[in-house]
């Protein structure tokens, strides 16, 4: 497959095909956990991407298929066995015909072009350091868009959002500014733009993403004088150190949404401005745990 990965298309036994990624891949094995959380984040925003697996390469496997390899400049290497990151092609790749480019006049009829708004929020929050890509193929939409809610067995063109490693900006996990970070080069996606509302219900989602994991988060506490961590599951007793340790602290909902409203606007924490406190949020510590 082409790309700086260098991934394989290989049916798994599941005997669905899967785009894999392995970990000695050229970019870096971060990129594989890059992956793996944007497939995590992708499915709670409710954008259309490829399903994800874990894919076991064994040794057997790469001796009988000598053919998949990593290319370093003359050498060839061989990919690490264990688990690898698989993308899930969409069907059959002897019968299912997938595009990464179609006409201005197809991608106007393309049923779920909104993604690429939707992709676009969750390019700017997660630092997508890499140019938004996209696969394109004609397939029944209940199966692949079932957020549209369309008609059972109607047809039509999707688009899939896919390439996710280099979120965090890669390998060097940090965030960078640009403005052409994760827009898609074909600008027509973005006609229906007037402003950020045309930007929802995915600026929201992310909101309240972040609201609900403070609500988990308020179990913060420093280390003990020990020099050891409390339990995450276990609220202690412990005296603020500071305005910002009381603000983290807190479990009530003004609070979350300060919080949540500086972190996605990138400005500085200052409790001073933060609302009083209400009635604390509680939280479901099976929920918590499982999420």
């Amino acid at each position: 497959m082409r790309g700086g990965a260098q991934s394989h298309l290989i049916q798994a036994s599941d005997d669905h095909y899967y785009v894999v990624k392995f970990r000695n891949n050229p970019q870096h094995r971060r990129i594989l956990v890059n992956e793996l959380i944007a497939a995590e984040i992708l499915k709670y925003l409710q954008i259309a991407a490829p399903p994800s697996e874990l894919v076991q390469i064994s040794a057997d496997f790469l001796r009988d298929h000598p053919e998949v390899h990593i290319q370093l400049g003359s050498q060839h290497i061989q990919p690490d066995t264990g688990w690898a990151f698989g993308s899930r092609y969409p069907g059959d790749p002897n019968l299912t015909a997938v595009y990464d480019f179609v006409p201005d006049t197809l991608l106007g009829q393309v049923e779920n072009r909104l993604d690429f708004l939707a992709a676009l929020v969750f390019d700017k929050w997660a630092g997508n350091a890499d140019g938004r890509q996209s696969i394109f193929f004609r397939a029944q939409l209940q199966e692949w868009v079932p957020q549209l809610k369309p008609k059972p067995r109607k047809m039509g063109f999707v688009a899939l959002m896919i390439d996710h490693g280099f979120i965090f900006n890669g390998p060097h996990w940090n965030f960078v500014e640009s403005a052409v970070q994760g827009v898609y080069p074909r600008r027509s996606v973005y006609e229906s733009v007037v402003g950020l509302e045309s930007f929802e219900p995915w600026l929201t989602r992310v909101r309240e993403f972040l609201v609900w994991h403070l609500g988990f988060w308020h179990r913060y506490a420093p280390r003990r004088a020990d020099g050891s961590y409390p339990e995450m599951q276990r609220r202690e007793t412990w005296t603020p150190r500071s305005p910002l340790e009381s603000l983290l602290a807190r479990s009530d909902d003004a609070a979350h949404a300060f919080i949540a409203e500086a972190l996605i606007r990138e400005e500085a924490l200052e409790p001073a401005l933060v609302p009083p406190s209400h009635a604390p949020r509680e939280i479901d510590d099976d929920k918590a745990e499982a999420g």
